[in-house]
């Protein structure tokens, strides 16, 4: 069958499709779409930069047969659409007479996934929000057998703990590196002989022990604060997302960095359902850098926040004064943030992009299913016989649930 031209909703279709095809951390987070932003608004209506997405409500619940009335306290997380990401290319009359596979292949596919990448790397940059963590920075997690996958078990039994639902939508994103010793690892176990079929054929490893797996190469980097000195809690029964402490190294600037974590003694998790000690230590992420003074304070604003009663109830209770607080990882040490989560645990949004006029051709397309929103604007040059064509996408990240996603740190 002879080519015909390519049309502006032929193109954004399947670069739409490309792009989630490519897309490999994204695929596995929950997803939500606005059409309102690509609308053009009533005189002096404005849409703004950002959604408002709804958390579950949570109840204490009560015991007999008394009533015993609760307020449903929604609460939301806003997503800032600031994220545009984008391709420019150009091409020519006569590749627009090209079948819809030759197109793709040599133009739309490299473009696409370069976008793909970049969205992945921002969402797996969400890392910094989740406290829940195994390992320990600059220590390696290379087992033989069955030890090769106890690290994912453990990140699996924070998110028990935290109540995250075992329906199927749990998933870990590893480096290539991981991904390779722990197919290494497993190679010798019993295993369904079609998953062993799959890694062998292709070095991945699919789902097991309750987990889709999958590799990224845009697992994030950290580097731990500088740390220094003996940090202990400074004051009794704090409580809210600031830790007052003392202890460190006098006037340092990243005595911690947002994305460090710490235990305090004493301070356990609670399961956030029946609001019971799980037996260890709360996780506490840094949520922005943190200096100390001259006499060796330091203010640390802190996720989860200590609440120690009620239906948001995160510890068992605030810490003491001098309570020890013990850094996971070495000063200035480095660590993979691979992640294992369940879908709900992050948020990708997307919108459309305004279509705009004057120009040869411009078209957007968007996936209710996958929440993301393509736009395609295609100009002529009548000097070079050439089309400049950009793709857009714009979307935003944000952690919905911290608490179920866990790092896998080495």
């Amino acid at each position: 069958m002879s080519n015909v031209l390519l049309t502006p909703s032929l193109i954004i279709k399947e670069a739409l499709m490309v792009l989630e095809n490519n897309l490999s951390f994204t695929k596995g987070v929950d997803k939500q779409y606005s059409p309102k932003f690509g609308t053009e608004a009533a005189a002096g209506q404005k849409i703004g930069s950002s959604i408002q997405v709804r958390k579950p409500v949570r109840y204490v619940g009560r015991t007999g047969a008394a009533l015993s009335v609760e307020d449903a306290q929604e609460e939301y997380t806003t997503v800032s659409l600031t994220n545009q990401e984008g391709v420019d290319i150009q091409f020519s009359s006569q590749e627009l007479t090209l079948s819809i596979d030759e197109f793709s292949d040599r133009i739309i596919k490299p473009a696409m996934a370069n976008v793909a990448n970049r969205i992945d790397l921002n969402g797996l940059a969400q890392y910094k929000n989740i406290y829940n963590r195994v390992g320990t920075p600059g220590t390696s997690l290379v087992g033989t057998g069955g030890a090769a996958l106890a690290p994912y078990l453990s990140a699996g039994v924070k998110l028990d703990n935290c109540a995250a639902p075992r329906d199927g939508n749990r998933n870990a994103v590893l480096t290539a590196q991981s991904q390779a010793d722990l197919v290494q690892g497993l190679s010798g176990l019993f295993n369904d002989s079609s998953d062993v079929s799959r890694q062998y054929r292709e070095g991945t490893m699919g789902r097991t022990a309750g987990l889709k797996f999958s590799m990224d190469q845009n697992v994030n980097t950290h580097t731990c604060g500088q740390q220094g000195g003996t940090p202990l809690v400074n004051g009794a029964s704090q409580t809210g997302a600031t830790l007052v402490t003392d202890g460190w190294t006098a006037s340092a600037a990243n005595r911690l960095k947002q994305g460090d974590v710490f235990t305090i003694a004493n301070v356990f998790s609670v399961n956030p359902q029946s609001r019971q000690s799980t037996g260890v230590l709360q996780d506490f992420v840094v949520t922005a850098d943190a200096a100390s003074d001259g006499t060796g304070n330091c203010s640390i604003s802190i996720s989860p926040s200590i609440i120690v009663t009620g239906a948001k109830q995160t510890v068992t209770a605030s810490p003491a004064d001098n309570a020890a607080i013990t850094v996971n990882g070495a000063g200035n040490a480095l660590s993979n943030e691979q992640l294992v989560y369940h879908r709900d645990a992050f948020t990708l949004a997307s919108a459309d992009l305004v279509i705009p006029k004057g120009v040869d051709f411009a078209a957007r397309a968007a996936d209710k299913r996958t929440g993301l929103s393509v736009r395609i604007v295609k100009d002529y040059n009548i000097s070079t016989d050439q089309y400049p064509c950009r793709l857009d996408v714009l979307y935003g990240w944000a952690t919905l649930r911290p608490e179920l996603a866990c790092r896998v740190r080495y």
